[in-house]
């Protein structure tokens, strides 16, 4: 793999010798790339990611693969709590209120696909941080097309021609979404899949979630070296 561009100091070992199986897309909520940057790379802040996307395509380098960046925070997928020695993490220079660049949307399909080969990791197990801690985080938010991902292989996507509903909650979760009151699981699982809807769960929800519980339920086993 590529050498580092931009080494950042906060990363440590992956705990339980675990190995990625995740990728968990974030967006920087920052007004520059090189703000972000700066805040990902400084040891005072202690946070970071495997990598940086800047609106034009760049890629910026920050964390070995094989290290625990501190990216994901508090939260769960499945059975997975310590995401950050689980996951690779990618952060999107957007401040969350802006459509996602072209170019910078192409840079990010050519990685999933690099790392996604490198680590056998599967389309359901890219997910957003907002996934992982709903309730608590909202990136990449509602601007971000995760149905352009599906379409290539390197997310998931709800059926449009499901028919079988059931319970929500329970089907979130069976997805991988945490243990979190259903309407905090409706508003996360609406984030990432509807964003255009509001107001009480429907049908289609309902529908939509079985659709995903159904095709992609959580891998509960562990990833270790």
């Amino acid at each position: 793999m590529a050498g580092l561009t931009h080494p950042s100091p906060n990363h440590g070992e992956r705990r339980g010798r675990a190995r990625p199986d995740l990728i968990v897309l974030h967006y920087t909520a920052m007004p520059s790339a090189e703000a972000a940057l700066a805040r990902l790379c400084d040891p005072q802040a202690e946070v970071s990611a495997h990598y940086l996307i800047c609106t034009d395509g760049r890629l910026c380098h920050l964390v070995d693969e094989a290290r625990r960046a501190w990216h994901a925070g508090a939260g769960a997928w499945g059975d997975v709590t310590d995401v950050n020695s689980r996951s690779i993490g990618i952060e999107l220079a957007n401040t969350g209120a802006q459509p996602f660049a072209e170019t910078q949307m192409a840079a990010l399909e050519r990685l999933l696909e690099a790392l996604m080969r490198r680590w056998a990791i599967r389309p359901e197990r890219v997910i957003a941080h907002s996934d992982m801690a709903p309730g608590r985080k909202a990136d990449p938010g509602p601007r971000f097309d995760w149905c352009r991902l599906a379409r290539q292989g390197l997310s998931v996507w709800p059926r449009s021609d499901a028919r079988e509903d059931g319970d929500l909650p329970g089907d979130l979760r069976r997805f991988g979404y945490p243990d979190a009151p259903p309407d905090v699981l409706l508003a996360a699982f609406r984030l990432r899949f509807r964003p255009w809807v509001t107001g009480p769960v429907t049908r289609a929800d309902r529908v939509q979630a079985r659709d995903l519980a159904s095709r992609f339920p959580v891998d509960r086993h562990g990833a270790t070296s």
